[in-house]
Formats: C-alpha cells, sequence, structure tokens
C-alpha cells in the first residue's frame, strides 16, 4: 500500500511540473515570424512644424505621421465622418490626431471632436509645373482643398479631355505659406504632354494632397 501511495504522489508531481511548465513557455514572448506585418512603431514628434524647414527637418517617418494627421483632419471635414473613423482608415491613433492636430478640431458637449471649417496646419501638397510634380507649403485649409480641386481636374481633363472645371483657375489666386503665388499649370498641352509622359498619374497627383 505504501508504494502505491508513493507513486500516485509521483504522477500528482509529473502533472504540477508539466503545468508550470506550460504556464512559463505561455509567458515567454513569441518570436515574430519572417514575412508577417510588424505594429506600426509609435513615434512621437517633438515639435509641430508650421513652416517648411520645419517640416523638411523631420524624419521621413515624421514626415508621415503628420501627413496622415492631415488628411484624418481632412477627411472629418469633407466627409462629416467621426475621428475614430477617419483615423482608422488612414492608420493613426486619434488621440493623435488630438495631440498634434488639436487647433482644427473642435470639442462638443457630447465629449466628441469635429473639424472646424477652417485651419492653418501646414500641408505639403504635390501641384503640377511644366517640369512636371513640385511641392508647395500652404497654411490654409482652403487652399488645400482648391488644390485637391485642382488636381481632380486634371485628372478629368487627361481621361475625357474636359477643360470644364480647369477654367476656373485661370483668375483663381492661391498663395503658399510664404504668401507667394501658387502657379497652377492649366495649359491643355503641357498637360497633355505631361500625361502621356506618364507624370501626372492619379497616385503622384494624391500623394500628399490633404
Amino acid at each position: 500500500m505504501k508504494k502505491l501511495k508513493l507513486r500516485k504522489k509521483s504522477a500528482k508531481s509529473v502533472s504540477n511540473k508539466r503545468t508550470v511548465l506550460k504556464t512559463a513557455k505561455a509567458k515567454q514572448p513569441q518570436s515574430r515570424k519572417a514575412g508577417s506585418p510588424s505594429k506600426p512603431r509609435r513615434l512621437k514628434l517633438r515639435r509641430i512644424p508650421r513652416t517648411p524647414p520645419q517640416y523638411f527637418a523631420m524624419s521621413e517617418a515624421a514626415q508621415e505621421k503628420w501627413n496622415r494627421v492631415a488628411h484624418v483632419v481632412a477627411k472629418m471635414r469633407s466627409e462629416r465622418v467621426s475621428l475614430t473613423q477617419a483615423a482608422k482608415e488612414f492608420a493613426v491613433r486619434p488621440r493623435t490626431v488630438v495631440e498634434l492636430g488639436g487647433s482644427a478640431l473642435r470639442k462638443r458637449k457630447n465629449g466628441k471632436y469635429v473639424a472646424k471649417a477652417n485651419d492653418r496646419l501646414l500641408r505639403i501638397l504635390v501641384i503640377t509645373s511644366p517640369e512636371g510634380l513640385k511641392e508647395v507649403a500652404v497654411r490654409d485649409s482652403r487652399t488645400a482643398s482648391e488644390i485637391a480641386v485642382y488636381s481632380d481636374a486634371v485628372q478629368k481633363y487627361l481621361r475625357t479631355g474636359d477643360m470644364s472645371k480647369l477654367r476656373k483657375f485661370r483668375r483663381l489666386r492661391l498663395t503658399d505659406a510664404d504668401g507667394k503665388r501658387i502657379k497652377l499649370l492649366i495649359d491643355p498641352a503641357e498637360l497633355s504632354r505631361l500625361g502621356s509622359a506618364g507624370v501626372l498619374s492619379f497616385e503622384s497627383l494624391y500623394a500628399r494632397v490633404a
């Protein structure tokens, strides 16, 4: 009888050891498999860019983060979607949008945020020039919206040859962050030349429009 009791005790001890080993294994960090997507690294901007030199002094990752914030604000304004929905689309945390783009948002009594009618967030946009695409800095959301409309008009002309939407930009005066006039290319021959060369693709025109 004593022998039998001893065996039972031994089996219980082995079972306990296996449980401990399983628990320890579960607590160990799992190594990421090759090729599997990693979680985006949280990058904290040291300061909000207010001038083009400040923006271009940031790392590419920081610039991309700032661009995403501007895109979120623009989508909230144009499509009247929630902060959570817009932030999810552009893969940025709502809290980050509030921290960096808070001046462009208004908090309602119910605690929800909405985009103000206009904002002064710095945006680096892509426009068309005779030499091809170039970047321009703006500090007025209304100017950014007009440039987005201009990009739509360029794409429509390249697809259909319809110049109707581009005509409004002949007299429209837009200024950049330094107060200098922004010259938008509306010459059909030049646009056709650039379009044939593949310079004015949809992706390139909308790379930074927000």
